[in-house]
């Protein structure tokens, strides 16, 4: 039975060990030979030329009495000159298998070959779990995307897909390994994720070396997937700007992340202890006028009427993110600005005397 090729095989294509795979083929066989001749005691070994061999082992006697399990010394010293009595020999056994054991061998090995292979997918991403990973986007399931990774594939359900977001088979793609999940019928499956904070953060880490070196750090980091994230940043060494260390020159920096991101922004805030400070800049793009923060858990924010929309954000969504971003509950005061007082005293004005001082004349 020579396995030599389909051996090789398995250990380029799936990237299996060598010698586990040989000894679950061996395994295998000699499960297949105990079920057919069960009063033996087999020994199955994978010769250089890439045949099974299969053994059954004896004790070399002076006198056989049971030639199950027994064997002559002269006949012993046959197969080795060094035997004594008593020593236990590898006889060649030619007896033969069945169709149904064969079968049986087959589904064995198939089966252990399996969990050898989720075993090394385990083994390979365990310790990746929360890092970003590159691969290629094979086919569209029900579920999401089979994504390639290597050897290996790995789901990217459609729930971690950005909104709007448009992937396109056979295009390389970078995701977050969210978690390495067991099988109910064995093995593991690799979940993938686009939509997390810790995906934005990680693209960060790849694409910034001063963050990737802790210079900069990341304090805090919100998101709302395909419409914005929010990035506190600070500096350990005072002559380094963090937020314009991550955009670098004309945004050299930043660019990779929002193609990645596609339409989803990325708001830049340093950090600051002095809370009033930092809810204000979490309302960028919105200029705010003060804020006053009432306790821990709420700030009033006075703020001009056109920059309302701004500070809020579509659907809301840009005052959640700062709220969040800072654990206090927003709320927005409008600022009546002393232009506004002119304005409505004009208003009325034209409206007691339209003609004005023309009418004198």
């Amino acid at each position: 039975m020579n396995l030599s090729e389909v051996i090789d095989s398995l250990v380029k294509e799936r990237s299996l060990d060598r010698e586990k795979i040989i000894q679950i083929v061996c395994d295998g066989i000699r499960s297949a030979y105990d079920k057919r001749f069960p009063d033996y005691k087999f020994i199955v070994e994978y010769g250089r030329s890439g045949n099974l061999d299969v053994f059954a082992e004896k004790q070399a006697v002076e006198s056989v009495v049971d030639d199950v399990e027994e064997i002559s010394l002269r006949k012993a010293r046959l197969i080795n000159s060094k035997v004594v009595l008593g020593d236990a020999v590898n006889v060649p056994f030619d007896g033969k298998i069945g169709r149904i054991e064969i079968l049986a061998a087959r589904q064995t090995i198939a089966l252990c070959i399996r969990e050898l292979e989720q075993s090394a997918v385990y083994e390979e991403f365990k310790d990746r779990q929360g890092t970003i990973i590159s691969g290629s986007v094979h086919k569209k399931e029900r579920a999401g995307y089979s994504i390639i990774i290597g050897e290996y594939s790995g789901l990217l359900p459609q729930s971690s897909v950005i909104p709007e977001e448009k992937i396109r088979i056979g295009s390389p793609i970078r995701v977050l390994l969210k978690d390495v999940l067991p099988l109910s019928q064995g093995g593991y499956q690799l979940i993938l994720d686009r939509v997390s904070p810790d995906f934005v953060k990680n693209l960060i880490h790849l694409e910034i070396p001063e963050v990737f070196e802790g210079i900069v750090e990341i304090k805090n980091i919100v998101r709302i997937p395909g419409y914005k994230t929010k990035v506190v940043v600070t500096s350990h060494n005072k002559e380094i700007d963090p937020v314009g260390t991550c955009v670098g020159i004309g945004g050299a920096r930043i660019k990779p992340i929002l193609k990645e991101l596609g339409s989803e922004k990325v708001d830049l805030i340093p950090w600051s202890e002095n809370l009033e400070l930092l809810v204000k800049l979490s309302l960028k793009p919105a200029e705010i006028d003060r804020v006053e923060v009432i306790d821990e858990r709420k700030a009033i924010v006075w703020l001009a009427r056109d920059q309302r929309s701004f500070a809020i954000g579509k659907m809301g969504q840009n005052i959640a993110l700062a709220s969040r971003l800072t654990g206090v509950d927003v709320q927005l005061q409008e600022v009546v600005l002393p232009e506004d007082h002119i304005v409505l005293e004009d208003i009325i004005t034209e409206q007691r005397d339209p003609v004005g001082d023309d009418e004198d004349e």
